[in-house]
């Protein structure tokens, strides 16, 4: 009864999805193609930085074909030779049900007052800014209390009921009994989990199955919690689950052929996730050099999340008021390690309305990236950790048509993707304001 109701209450707030361009047929059975004109194209592959003058064609919501030649007479032509064309963005640490956190009131409130149907809808309602943003992509890394709805929300914006990137989802997240909010109610009552509580190997593996067969595409649970510098400079934390639990998710996960990220702040939970064997690294301003030696081994993902640790520090205080200059500091050193640092913003954290999630590669450029690496960090890289190269963060033949555009080139400003001005998902223009 809940998912009916969530996903109708989702349905509710549809809004135009765009005007399709590239999937419907021709009057003889034949697949209509259009074919876009980039003044300069970045297409994520890593070769030549910047291509002029390129031809895209677009079928059946994949790119075709990449091309430096002429469309053909009569053909229909998007006209975007003003503008840099480049893969749609990713952002691979969202989270759409919430709407800022950076204090336990902001928190509570909304898993106390708002309904799960109610916290959809605004869920809908971020992932239509996200995609005005130009993010056709999103690994939302869990619903904080909202249950499954995610899969609701994914499953109404790949029906098409309402406008949003593809969402890779995690539903409800793990932590230990007493380890995660909400906390600190009466006995009395039966106050809502952030988390799905899990005690006990056996029941690591159960809650794994059940977030599974319930539509979660990766699994991601708590590695650490309450903070602190300590005398060494590093920043510390108390583990969570113990070795074998932890080790339990992550086997069980990956034989269920999923993947596992790890919330880890400290280098004490960045350590215990690492020896687990998780496949992400999420936040990570604890990262020794030990330990980014042995993700640079392992191939384990580091997403920073550098928006929400400035967005949270001045509300929450304490060590994290410190962590933006060891997070700054761990970069630099992630990057010489040639550590795979991914694009991800953790918003949500702070409110979705108002917030600019192409922020974050300011950061990655301010402290040590290239332009073009961070771009890398948003397409390519990032379609790498979700294991979707074959499909997401390049602009080439047979991938699909997520395609963004800016009036100034990123490749050199990278706050030029501060105003993405086009976006195509799938084939489907969704945004368009050079053609006014």
């Amino acid at each position: 009864m809940r998912t009916r109701l969530v996903g109708a209450l989702v349905a509710a707030v549809a809004v135009s999805a765009g005007h399709l361009v590239a999937q419907r047929q021709e009057p003889d059975g034949r697949s209509h193609r259009v074919f876009i004109r980039a003044g300069r194209l970045i297409d994520g592959r890593g070769g030549q930085p910047v291509v002029a003058n390129a031809l895209v064609s677009v079928e059946d919501g994949r790119i075709a074909g990449v091309s430096a030649g002429s469309a053909p007479p009569g053909a229909e032509t998007i006209d975007l030779t003003n503008a840099t064309v480049l893969p749609g963005l990713i952002d691979a640490h969202t989270h759409i049900f919430l709407q800022g956190d950076a204090t336990s009131a902001e928190y509570d409130e909304q898993l106390l007052k708002q309904s799960i149907p109610y916290r959809a809808v605004l869920a809908a309602r971020n992932a239509r800014l996200a995609l005005d943003r130009g993010f056709t992509t999103l690994r939302d890394l869990e619903t904080e209390g909202a249950m499954y709805a995610d899969v609701d929300v994914k499953t109404a914006i790949d029906r098409g009921e309402v406008p949003g990137p593809r969402l890779f989802v995690s539903t409800r997240a793990m932590a230990p009994t007493g380890m995660y909010p909400l906390l600190g109610y009466s006995w009395e009552l039966d106050v809502p989990h952030g988390v799905q509580p899990v005690d006990g190997v056996e029941n690591a593996r159960l809650a794994v199955r059940e977030q599974v067969s319930r539509g979660a595409d990766w699994i991601k649970y708590y590695a650490d919690r309450a903070y602190s510098f300590g005398a060494d400079g590093l920043l510390h934390g108390k583990v969570n689950f113990t070795d074998d639990e932890a080790r339990a998710i992550v086997d069980e996960t990956h034989r269920l052929g999923h993947r596992v990220a790890a919330h880890a702040m400290s280098a004490d939970g960045i350590a215990a996730a690492l020896k687990a064997g998780v496949d992400s690294i999420e936040h990570g301003p604890g990262l020794t050099d030990a330990e980014m030696d042995e993700m640079a081994r392992r191939g384990t993902y580091w997403v920073p999340t550098v928006m929400a640790v400035a967005a949270v520090a001045p509300a929450r205080g304490g060590a994290y008021l410190r962590m933006m200059e060891a997070e700054k500091a761990a970069f630099g050193r992630a990057l010489k390690k040639g550590v795979k640092i991914v694009n991800g913003t953790d918003i949500g954290a702070f409110p979705w309305p108002g917030a600019n999630q192409a922020q974050e590669l300011h950061y990655y450029v301010d402290w040590g990236m290239t332009p073009m690496d961070a771009i890398r960090s948003a397409t390519s890289g990032a379609a790498q950790l979700l294991d979707q190269s074959d499909r997401l963060g390049t602009i080439e033949a047979g991938r699909l048509a997520d395609i963004i555009a800016t009036a100034d080139d990123p490749s050199k400003n990278i706050s030029a993707l501060d105003h993405v001005a086009f976006v195509m998902k799938n084939g489907v223009v969704h945004k368009d304001e050079l053609h006014r």
